[in-house]
This record gives structure tokens, C-alpha cells and sequence, in this order.
């Protein structure tokens, strides 16, 4: 299994010179299979989800696409996918489901006058589908579900196997909502805890520092620290630190991950167009 990071920011996307090796779009993963020459999964569709194109050369993109939850970091980049667009695209976007029609609830903010067009308007090849937790079989990858808490909205994090290897993804995770955990930084709760566990990859969110946390854990977001803790605890042998502060420089993103140069568990940033072998 292979991914390819299409956009690693949260909140908003982030241009400028100081943003070029980590990348300044916002939240997109795309998963292939190990025989796949093109993706057929993608986690979530922020800006990244325009970068995703590139891959596709002028072909159409047929699979699945896996949102976390409704921001609009994880569905701006919607309507700028030029290979869902293709005649023969045929996509199927999926949201947490949360007792509304998913095509309805995208439409709230995803339509005129906030927007020019509908989501029905993406292309005859889409549907929009509601999706519960719980374990999926979804484009050849087994595909677990589990609501995790963030502001604003119900909020699923993933975890996605092949069989032989496996990773979570929790963009965005707000653990503090439980209370303090062990650290201050919220608890290693049980549905955070499933997902990572004994994962070859954590992508988590990363996307304030501890010292900044304690003024801007109301926005939903987690410390730095607790995707590291988590991973200890739940056996996985990789951090991908992920969802990185707009502001956050390459140099500051640098900085965060030197200072777990001794981690026993290896903790990297993630970077917008590498390519992971897992």
C-alpha cells in the first residue's frame, strides 16, 4: 500500500515562500494498493484534492472519496478536481453520517449564494452516501470508522488496512474535549486508541504546540505531543505529524520535529507530494 500526500495544512491553505517543503494545501491523503497505478481511495478533499490530479493525466478518477467531517478545509478543493470531472468519472464521497441526507448537508454551504453551483453539479459519475461507524470494505481496503471528537460537527477518524500493512488517519481530534489526560493534552480514549492500534503509520493532527495549547484548545485541535504519546501506547510504529498551523513555518515545522529526534517511535511532518510505502 502506498500513499500520496496531496495537502497537509488545516484551517486554511497556506501560501508563500515560507510554506514550499511542507506544502501549504489543506487535507488530502490518496491511497493505492500495491498494483494500482493510480489511486481509487482518498481520504478527505481539501485543496490537496487539486494537486491529486496531477497523478491522473488527463484520465478520469473512479473510486471512493472519504471525508472526515464537513470544514470546508476538507472539501474546498470539491469543486477544483479536474479528474472527477472527466466523462467517465465516477466518484463516491462519503461523510459521517449524522441523520441528514448527505448530498442535503454538503449543499448547506457547498451551493449558491456561498457557492456557484451544487454538489450535484460535480458530474453525473457522483453520489453522495452517508457512512456509519464501524468496519467497511471500500475499494479493496478494509476500512474502519470510529467518531472521534472535533468542534464543530460529527468527526470520524479512519483507520485503513490491506491486509498487510495498515495506518490511521485523525486529521483533526480534539481528545482534550474528554478532559485533561494524563499529559494536559486530553486522553488516549478508546476509539483513538482502536484506530491506532499497532498501526504501521499515525497521521494525527499536530496542529498546535504545547505551549500554544492551552489558548487555542477550544478551536478542536490537538498539541503536538499527543499523537506521540498515542503511538506509544497503542503500538504504532510511525508518527506522521499532520495538519500543520497556517502560520507554521517550514523552519518552525523543522523545529517540532527535531524535538523528538529521541523518540523511540519515529516522528516525521508531513509533506505535500511524497509518495509513503507502507
Amino acid at each position: 500500500m502506498r500513499l500520496l500526500v496531496c495537502g497537509v495544512r488545516g484551517s486554511t491553505p497556506a501560501p508563500g515562500p515560507d510554506f514550499i517543503r511542507y506544502g501549504g494545501n489543506t487535507s488530502c491523503i490518496a491511497v493505492l494498493a500495491d498494483h494500482d497505478e493510480r489511486p481509487r481511495l482518498v481520504l478527505d478533499a481539501g485543496t490537496g484534492l487539486g494537486q491529486l490530479s496531477k497523478a491522473f493525466a488527463g484520465e478520469a478518477f473512479v473510486g471512493t472519496i472519504l471525508l472526515g467531517h464537513l470544514h470546508w478545509d476538507h472539501t474546498h478543493g470539491l469543486p477544483f478536481f479536474p479528474a472527477g470531472f472527466h466523462p467517465d468519472a465516477k466518484v463516491t464521497l462519503f461523510l459521517p453520517e449524522q441523520g441528514e441526507d448527505a448530498e442535503e448537508l454538503l449543499g448547506r454551504a457547498f451551493s449558491p449564494p456561498h457557492f456557484p453551483i451544487w454538489p450535484r453539479q460535480l458530474g453525473d459519475g457522483w453520489s453522495f452516501e452517508n457512512l456509519k461507524e464501524g468496519d467497511h470494505e471500500l475499494e479493496g481496503f478494509h476500512v474502519l470508522a470510529r467518531e472521534i471528537p472535533h468542534k464543530g460537527g460529527r468527526t470520524f477518524g479512519y483507520r485503513v488496512s490491506d491486509g498487510r500493512s495498515s495506518f490511521a488517519y485523525l486529521s483533526d481530534h480534539s481528545p482534550v474535549s474528554y478532559g485533561p489526560g494524563p499529559e494536559g493534552f486530553g486522553p488516549y480514549h478508546e476509539a483513538a486508541v482502536a484506530l491506532a492500534s499497532d498501526v504501521d503509520l499515525l497521521i494525527h493532527d499536530a496542529q498546535h504546540t504545547a505551549p500554544e495549547f492551552a489558548a487555542k484548545s477550544f478551536m478542536g485541535h490537538s498539541a503536538v505531543e499527543y499523537p506521540v504519546g498515542l503511538a506509544q501506547l497503542a503500538g504504532a510504529r510511525k508518527v506522521l505529524l499532520y495538519h500543520h498551523d497556517p502560520p507554521r513555518t517550514d523552519d518552525e515545522v523543522d523545529a517540532i520535529v527535531a524535538g523528538f529526534r529521541d523518540n523511540p517511535i519515529a516522528v516525521e511532518a508531513a509533506k505535500e507530494g511524497v509518495v509513503i510505502q507502507l
